[in-house]
């Protein structure tokens, strides 16, 4: 875990990187930015597979933050074994992306770092994140929803649990 001057690490992750951990990865850091808290975060987010790496988010996704005022400029990366330790918090978009992140743990000496973004939803109905990718401009609006109100609630939770407090 992070002490008390190490940046508090959060990696988003889905299946492709281009949907919703992009999303995730920047609508939170707005939020921290907000807060006036980015020098104690260090956020990023990656896919399971590895189909999009070095490729921007999806257009469609890019629209939808950007009519919410969210910019997303994340390249698509691959999880890999190195960010179990890498980051304290691994936040996965469904229980595909579950199992998939944590078969990597063979040891399963991270597992305590690895758990459902929805797990913080106030609203978390199946703690899934709907993948919008085969779907219409309707799933990435839903989408942006989860990720807004389930960010709020987990920079609360980190806020509490690490003793921060806003400093704007």
């Amino acid at each position: 875990m992070a002490d008390e001057y190490a940046p508090i690490s959060v990696l988003f992750v889905c299946l492709g990187n281009i949907c919703r951990s992009p999303l995730a990865e920047g609508v939170f850091r707005d939020q921290v930015e907000r807060a006036g808290l980015e020098d104690r975060f260090e956020i990023d987010s990656a896919g399971t597979g590895n189909w999009h790496v070095g490729q921007p988010a999806d257009k469609r996704m890019q629209a939808t933050a950007s009519r919410h005022g969210v910019m997303l400029t994340s390249r698509g990366r691959q999880f890999g074994h190195a960010d179990f330790k890498d980051f304290d918090h691994i936040l996965v978009m469904d229980r595909s992306n579950l199992h998939d992140v944590l078969f990597l743990d063979r040891t399963e000496q991270f597992t305590d770092r690895v758990k459902l973004f929805r797990e913080f939803d106030p609203e978390p109905d199946d703690y899934q994140v709907p993948d919008p990718y085969y779907g219409g401009d309707d799933g990435f609006e839903t989408v942006y929803a989860i990720v807004e109100r389930t960010s709020e609630a987990l920079l609360a939770s980190l806020m509490a649990h690490y003793g921060l407090t806003e400093a704007g």
